[in-house]
């Protein structure tokens, strides 16, 4: 089980793998929208949105419902939500680190400056 549950993770990271399927995906956080509107609300191209589409409902993140000629797109598992809220924790937390180390050196920066000095 555990190679087929690494697999299934591989999978679902690999159809996020690319900054326009998470912003689908965060767009369809509080529900479904139509193809239109996502392609409006992301400035794409509808073949660009398409092939994001298709990687998306390939990798069955995203469900499709047809209403007349109007496709909608919604979220099959909210949890995911909950897993991109967490990347955006672990991204603003190395955020941090960063920003504390890059004020440590600032400050020990005219230091050692002075120090070679002498």
């Amino acid at each position: 089980m555990g190679d087929e549950l690494r697999r299934f993770k591989s999978e679902i990271f690999q159809g996020l793998a690319h900054p326009t399927r998470i912003a689908i995906v965060e767009l369809l956080r509080d529900g479904e929208l139509s193809a239109g509107q996502l392609i409006e609300k992301l400035g794409l191209e509808q073949a660009n949105a398409s092939q994001h589409l298709a990687v998306l409902r390939a990798r069955q993140i995203v469900v499709k419902r047809k209403a007349g000629n109007q496709v909608y797109y919604s979220i099959r598992d909210h949890a995911l939500i909950e897993v991109l809220d967490i990347l955006r924790r672990y991204f603003y937390s190395q955020l941090s680190t960063t920003v504390s180390l890059l004020r440590e050196a600032a400050r020990e920066a005219p230091r050692s400056r002075t120090g070679a000095h002498r």
